[in-house]
């Protein structure tokens, strides 16, 4: 790790009672592998912070929105909170923060440009923020995101946001089924391969047992979206019935 813990928690105003805590959110998992000490198999990777990390985002920002705006549709606030959930957002926010400076990873995955690696960033935020929650509770957590997820509003113009073309393929499909009267939508790893570091994730998207696509990508979640969007291009070029 090159970077001084100390300086990372002066940037987030936040001193972690826990250490161990922030540690397993910077720790990627290529790190416990690669080491195999009793030391770092029981601190863990930051995996599981990162499931609970993307949870805790996803109902501060519903929650901010909501508050912020209350004039506006479900439709525009969900697009607003897909883009500043989205990967692309938190990879922007973790590179402010200077996040791939403070992350713990394996000699190959440091080799190969992981400090700068979008997945593992935008992971790795997720994580720190669940390791908010855990170790201040809601209100700890509540507080980075407002002030670097959100900073003082939208990074952007409302207006700006709200005109960019659709990302969230997921939320639209499950739209769409539910205008549609179908079941709603599923998605299933099928398959991954590759290294641990560089791994490829194919999921498959089913609405029904008639509707079904697979996607790939570099993690669960852009895998995911892209069987979400194969699917929702099928059932757009299928006649409602």
């Amino acid at each position: 790790m090159g970077a001084d813990l100390e300086q990372l928690q002066a940037a987030l105003g936040y001193r972690f009672l826990d250490q161990a805590l922030l540690r397993r959110a910077l720790s990627h998992s290529s790190h416990v592998h690669e080491r195999g000490s009793p030391e770092a198999q029981a601190l863990g990777d930051n995996e599981q912070l990162e499931f609970l990390g993307d949870a805790v985002l996803g109902f501060v920002i519903s929650e901010e929105l909501v508050a912020r705006f209350p004039a506006y549709s479900e439709g525009r606030l969900s697009k607003l909170r897909a883009y500043l959930v989205s990967a692309s957002h938190l990879y922007k926010t973790a590179v402010r923060l200077a996040l791939g400076e403070y992350l713990l990873l394996g000699r190959g995955e440091e080799m190969t440009g992981g400090r700068t690696k979008r997945t593992l960033l935008a992971d790795a935020l997720e994580a720190l923020i669940a390791a908010l929650y855990l170790d201040g509770g809601l209100e700890a957590a509540r507080g980075f995101v407002r002030r670097f997820v959100l900073g003082g509003g939208p990074p952007d113009s409302l207006e700006e946001i709200l005109a960019r073309p659709l990302t969230d393929y997921k939320s639209a499909l499950q739209e769409l089924a539910q205008s549609r009267r179908l079941a709603a939508p599923l998605y299933v790893l099928v398959h991954e391969e590759g290294p641990h570091h560089e791994r490829t994730f194919t999921v498959e998207a089913r609405v029904g047992r008639e509707w079904l696509a697979r996607g790939t990508g570099l993690s669960k979640k852009s895998a995911a979206q892209n069987a979400a969007r194969a699917l929702l291009e099928r059932l757009q070029a299928s006649p409602a019935r």
